[in-house]
């Protein structure tokens, strides 16, 4: 059996297990059948849960700063923190301290940013000289006005701020912040109406452009903290880049990442959507490894695709034990694996496939 090297690079399981240690439950069950291959573990993240885990694995010599009792999601005092990189850059994470597994009870219309704000102001107030904000998993729908008025007159640092969004939807319409991504926060027809008008009110009186994608992030608090000041940039697409997973697929023989739910909303931004981009640019075969798998997304036809509720037989049981599960998924992944010559056959005739179509449109 030819010895493969495989990058493992998995976003965070929400609410269940972190990018890192996904991965490494994954390699664990990848080793178990495949022990000779050449594994090369890179947790990732898009700008949601889990981007400080992300960036600190990457980058040695950051460390963590606490900004004390910050205002959470509900109002609740939560601990906020930030992350510090030897250059002087604040990694803020909103979904640390205003994400919606911080919710006691989900309110979609009093959800509020004001905690992300707090978090931001800190950092400012110590002097650091440049800021990325990561944003995703939000618990609110305020535009980000909770964390502009947590900000008050401050300004970006000098150095500037980097908006890391896990969504390319803009503010506002039938794609944007209210309409797509408020009912996962708990907001009913009514709500999202109310919350439509909130966010049409936030652009007239900001008066920045709602339609640019990605402002619709973070339930509208990528198109604030724009206004603010900071610049929109795909998470994912900057987090693979610090990591160097762009160049670790490029030579790899096999590609796997995971989320907690693959659908159709992972392609819009996500992280695993930017693996699954990058390895068909490259024609790596991918293996997609999640708690739940929509199988109506279109994949390469080399693609695998594991459910941990298929493998445990129910939710609660995949919940139970996520790392069990992964385990088992990357030890399934690894038995499903072709050989080298195999694989770059196969991949020879995805992109014959794909030149013929194109030819013929």
């Amino acid at each position: 059996m030819d010895k493969l090297t495989v990058v493992i690079a998995p976003d965070s399981f929400k609410g269940s297990l972190s990018a890192t240690e996904a991965a490494a439950s994954i390699a664990e069950g990848w080793r178990s059948h495949r022990p000779d291959d050449g594994l090369l573990v890179l947790p990732q993240a898009d700008g949601g849960e889990g981007t400080i885990d992300a960036i600190e694995y990457s980058i040695p010599g950051s460390w963590r700063q606490s900004a004390g009792l910050v205002t959470g999601p509900d109002g609740t005092p939560v601990h906020g923190e930030w992350l510090n990189l030897p250059d002087g850059t604040a990694v803020v994470e909103l979904a640390q301290m205003s994400g919606l597994p911080l919710m006691g009870a989900l309110d979609p219309i009093g959800a509020t940013t004001t905690g992300l704000g707090e978090v931001m102001a800190n950092a400012i107030d110590s002097g650091v000289e440049r800021m990325i904000v990561g944003l995703g998993g939000s618990a609110s729908t305020d535009g980000g006005m909770g964390a502009l008025a947590a900000l008050g007159n401050r300004r970006p640092p000098p150095g500037g701020v980097r908006i890391l969004t896990d969504v390319d939807a803009p503010l506002l319409g039938p794609a944007g912040a209210a309409a797509v991504f408020a009912p996962q926060k708990g907001a009913d027809a009514e709500d999202v109406a109310a919350l439509e008008q909130r966010l049409a009110e936030v652009a007239r009186q900001l008066g920045t452009d709602p339609t640019r994608p990605g402002t619709g992030a973070a339930g509208g608090a990528a198109y604030g903290l724009q206004h603010w000041g900071g610049v929109i940039e795909s998470g994912a697409a900057f987090i693979a880049e610090l990591t160097g997973l762009d160049i670790a697929i490029s030579h790899a023989d096999q590609a796997v990442t995971g989320e907690g739910r693959f659908d159709s909303q992972s392609t819009g931004g996500k992280l695993v959507g930017h693996v699954i981009t990058q390895a068909r640019r490259n024609d790596v075969p991918i293996v997609v490894i999640a708690g739940s798998v929509d199988f109506g997304i279109d994949l390469p036809r080399t693609a695998q695709t594991h459910s941990l509720v298929d493998l445990a037989g129910t939710l609660d049981a995949a919940l139970a034990d996520p790392r069990r599960w992964l385990r088992v998924a990357g030890n399934r992944a690894a038995r499903r694996v072709l050989d080298t010559a195999d694989l770059a056959d196969t991949a020879r005739t995805d992109v014959e496939s794909r030149n013929s179509s194109n030819s013929e449109a």
